[in-house]
């Protein structure tokens, strides 16, 4: 483990003290679960992407584009 050194909001201190207490944890315990619950889940910064709407909007396997390309990018086989 690393040892560091963070500057909390009074709240976030407040709430974080809050469930450690409540769970019988330490605070050190409880902020290395919430990082882990955080790290773990979808990127926030990439679940913002509009590109991410297009995802799973097709049917198929993509096997038709990606045999044929050429149909979908330039309208034409070249």
């Amino acid at each position: 483990m690393h040892r560091t050194q963070v500057y909390l909001e009074q709240t976030q201190y407040e709430l974080l003290k809050s469930r450690a207490r409540r769970e019988g944890k330490t605070l050190a315990a409880v902020i290395r679960e919430v990082l882990d619950a955080y790290l773990a889940g979808p990127n926030p910064i990439a679940a913002q992407d509009p590109l991410r709407r297009v995802i799973g909007i097709g049917k198929g396997d993509g096997s038709a584009v990606a045999e044929n390309y050429e149909d979908f990018l330039y309208g034409e086989k070249s």
